[in-house]
């Protein structure tokens, strides 16, 4: 009888492979005395969630994080899911956020916890810490001082919608100020704005035809 389960494990070992250097000796070096737990584990998270539509890679592992903290798990799981965060476009600031977030609905201990792993964590990434503003921080601050062409286009739309889509990059949906809030709402023009640490790099306008 086929084992339903060993696609689904080879497909998430071959998902982590791709987000993790060596994933794949990571997650044997993990599961080598309870093999059978990898295989479910595994086969569980990256070869069935990661493949479900509804949610992006980053919305997905930032939501598994705030699991993670909420259950207290400062140890392998937050480990390796900052790496599958990172990996899946999370910047560090966001996974920061997460940890601020969860500190509100699971409490402040497990939430330190969490920040007295990740200081371990991030120094062995050589990550900055702290790190620099998120993406999205970093853009509204861009915004609210603007110039030029970007000056122009906000005081035509001058309603926004700011969403960070990677480490270093995040779209600006801009409305007229009559526009109305549903999905039937066209932005009449999108800013695609590339962003370095605590610096917007650039910043490209679409507009509407």
């Amino acid at each position: 009888m086929t084992d339903p389960m060993a696609g689904l494990h080879e497909r998430g070992r071959q998902t982590f492979a791709g987000l993790v250097d060596g994933g794949e000796a990571r997650l044997d070096a993990l599961f080598a005395t309870v093999p059978a737990l990898g295989e479910l584990a595994v086969g569980t998270v990256y070869g069935h969630l990661h493949e479900r539509p509804a949610l992006d890679a980053r919305t997905r592992e930032a939501a598994t994080l705030a699991a993670i903290v909420a259950a207290g798990m400062a140890g392998p799981p937050l480990s390796v899911h900052l790496r599958t965060g990172l990996a899946a476009g999370l910047a560090p600031a966001e996974v920061c956020e997460v940890v601020v977030q969860t500190a509100a609905f699971a409490g402040f201990p497990r939430a330190v916890s969490a920040a007295d792993q990740l200081n371990r964590l991030f120094e062995g990434h050589g990550l900055p810490i702290p790190p620099p503003p998120s993406p999205r921080e970093v853009v509204l601050a861009h915004l609210a001082a603007a110039e030029g062409e970007v000056a122009g286009v906000l005081a035509e739309f001058p309603r926004t919608e700011v969403q960070a889509t990677g480490p270093g990059r995040v779209l600006v949906a801009c409305f007229a100020a009559g526009d109305g809030e549903g999905a039937d709402a066209v932005p009449g023009a999108v800013l695609h704005c590339a962003v370095d640490g605590a610096d917007v790099t650039s910043t490209t306008v679409f507009r509407a035809r």
